[in-house]
Formats: C-alpha cells, sequence, structure tokens
C-alpha cells in the first residue's frame, strides 16, 4: 500500500526536567508495567541523590552521561552458524546500540544490588560506574574479553 505524502520521522521526546533523551532513554527502560510516573520518580530521586552526593550542588546529568560512558562496550559478541556450528564472532557497535546495551546492563546491575529502594541502587551503581568498579562495568569488561577471546572467528562476520 502506497504512502500519501512523505513518511514523517517520529522525534523522541525528552524529560520534562533535564530536557534529555539519554535521561527519557533510561527511564523508558525503568519502567515496569506501564508505570511511567514511578519510573520518573525512582530516576529523578537517583539524580538528587547524586547531587547531594557532590561537594558542589551542580546539575548531575554529566555526571550520568559519563557512568553511561564508561559502561558503554566498543565491541560485542554476536553468534553466527558456519557450517553446522555455532561461533561468537566479535562485532563493532555503534553508538546507539552502545548505549542501549550500557543501559540495560546499568538496570540491571542495580536491581541485582542489595539495598533499600531502587532509587538508592540506581545512585550507587552509577557512583561505581563513574569510580570504574560495579557489576556493569564487570560486564563491560567480560564482553571485551570473550570478544578478545573469539578474534580468530573475526573473519565470519
Amino acid at each position: 500500500m502506497s504512502r500519501r505524502g512523505t513518511a514523517e520521522k517520529k522525534t523522541a521526546k525528552k524529560d520534562p526536567i533535564y530536557r534529555n533523551l539519554l535521561v527519557n532513554m533510561l527511564v523508558n527502560r525503568i519502567l515496569k508495567h506501564g508505570k511511567k510516573a514511578l519510573a520518573y520518580q525512582i530516576l529523578y530521586r537517583a539524580m538528587k541523590r547524586i547531587q547531594q552526593k557532590q561537594k558542589k550542588k551542580k546539575n548531575p546529568l554529566p555526571f550520568l552521561r559519563q557512568a553511561i560512558r564508561r559502561i558503554t562496550p566498543d565491541i560485542a559478541v554476536k553468534t553466527r552458524r558456519k557450517k553446522g556450528s555455532s561461533h561468537k564472532v566479535p562485532v563493532e557497535i555503534g553508538s546507539k546500540q552502545g548505549k542501549v546495551l550500557a543501559i540495560r546492563w546499568l538496570l540491571e546491575a542495580a536491581r541485582k544490588r542489595t539495598g533499600r529502594n531502587m532509587a538508592f541502587k540506581l545512585s550507587s551503581e552509577l557512583v561505581d560506574a563513574i569510580k570504574g568498579k560495579g557489576a556493569a562495568i564487570r560486564k563491560k569488561e567480560e564482553t571485551r574479553k570473550m570478544a578478545e577471546a573469539n578474534r580468530a572467528f573475526a573473519h565470519f562476520r
């Protein structure tokens, strides 16, 4: 079926307080059972806690960006089938996909943490990511090591 006119590309929405796309991506991944207001509340509480921890009470958004940048992988492994056997092939990933993986790993690590509530766990995981430790950073390192180990299969791309 043909379209009348040109197709319009949807623009991603920004969150109401920080007016940032990254924050909105994070909120959409926190979201469970359609409770977006609760997801916003969790993220804003985590950001507020980070802001209070800083010596200078400034915007926590650069802190969030830096944490996501630290977690973002450059290379990943994808399974390819070749002549009946499966090989994990190292593949370079783009910035958008890398950011999506980083957010997924960050929230997965935060959910597994022990603590009072999700905002507390998320802020703790972000602080750990900045320091270069934590479960999300460990996941990135595991992925990188796996890609290095399977470098022999790079020609299967």
